[in-house]
């Protein structure tokens, strides 16, 4: 089955994301978390991640997510998070698995040390096919864990376009299954938990996202999801940023000496690449500006490219060129 495609693109940064199993993706978690909980919990694993270090510290958390975390949720917070299990099941072959995701956490003055049960290391670290990839500068958006829950769970069922899931699937999905006014009352489930989650990842994500009722005479007994995915365009990471911007203050430092180039034609070349080069800076290094990879690195080239001319228009002149030349970045590889 074909997943269908939309025109949604959203900017994305390897640096900035969390990779997991499919298979973790669409596991059933015991307990429903909180927003918070589960940012908690994807920082955890993004920690993990980026140098294999078990620790962080809350001021960085706080600002990876943009949020004010006051120290007494970390108490209430953690205790959920090491009660937090796993489940997988299928009814028809008779088997079912159930696990603790941490097999330990502790909180001291602003930093968090957590040990992962050995089970859930596969799940998110040596991840080579069949995972997804989660950014979390796009879910940061999000105000309702729900929406973060139904995001992972239509990224995992990657290539699929619609799923009919019972209406008690989907509230164990959310954890809300002992939800009594839910059980009861399939509107207030829908308005709620279910419409909430549509409406944040139509509005912040790459994947467009509606549902139908699937009826039993006059009651809801399912839903029946359809979804979309657009492009997903990377941006350019700090390190590729960091080189372009080297670049153009290499030649801004050096801009007296090309001013005194003697010959008027090599002379005037210089400072047209010089003003090449402040276009760029002006443009495109402003933090506010979303450079994507692939633009940061053919200007970036370009770059490169207008030092050398510089550097020989010195050369020209007697001149050695007083500053080496920056590598070029791979952005594929180590955005």
């Amino acid at each position: 089955m074909a997943g269908r495609i939309n025109n949604k693109s959203v900017l994305v940064r390897n640096s900035d994301s969390i990779k997991k199993s499919s298979e973790f993706s669409m596991a059933k978690m015991n307990q429903g978390l909180s927003l918070n909980q589960m940012q908690l919990f994807a920082y955890a694993i993004y920690s993990t991640q980026q140098d294999g270090t078990t620790n962080f510290r809350k001021i960085d958390f706080e600002a990876k997510f943009n949020l004010e975390y006051q120290s007494y949720r970390a108490k209430e917070d953690s205790l959920r998070l090491i009660d937090l299990k796993v489940s997988t099941e299928d009814l028809e072959s008779d088997s079912f698995s159930f696990w603790n995701i941490f097999m330990g956490m502790e909180y001291d003055k602003g930093l968090f040390k957590f040990e992962w049960n050995p089970k859930m290391i596969p799940h998110i670290l040596g991840l080579k096919n069949k995972f997804i990839m989660t950014d979390l500068t796009v879910t940061s958006q999000f105000k309702s864990s729900f929406s973060w829950t139904l995001y992972d769970y239509l990224k995992a069922n990657y290539g699929c376009w619609y799923k009919t899931i019972s209406k008690d699937e989907l509230m164990k999905l959310f954890g809300v299954e002992n939800k009594k006014t839910y059980i009861e009352n399939s509107g207030r489930f829908k308005n709620t938990v279910l419409d909430v989650a549509i409406a944040e990842i139509n509005a912040f994500t790459e994947i467009e996202a509606k549902y139908e009722d699937v009826k039993n005479g006059r009651s809801i007994g399912a839903f029946q999801i359809f979804w979309s995915s657009g492009s997903k365009i990377h941006k350019a990471s700090k390190k590729q940023i960091n080189i372009l911007e080297s670049l153009v203050d290499i030649v801004f430092e050096d801009v007296p000496m090309y001013m005194e180039i003697k010959d008027e034609i090599n002379r005037e070349r210089a400072l047209s690449i010089i003003r090449d080069l402040q276009s760029v800076k002006y443009r495109y290094l402003d933090p506010e500006i979303g450079l994507t990879a692939e633009h940061c690195n053919k200007l970036t080239k370009k770059a490169n490219s207008d030092l050398e001319a510089l550097n020989s228009l010195l050369e020209m002149e007697g001149k050695s060129p007083l500053k080496p030349q920056v590598p070029l970045f791979n952005w594929l590889l180590d955005n």
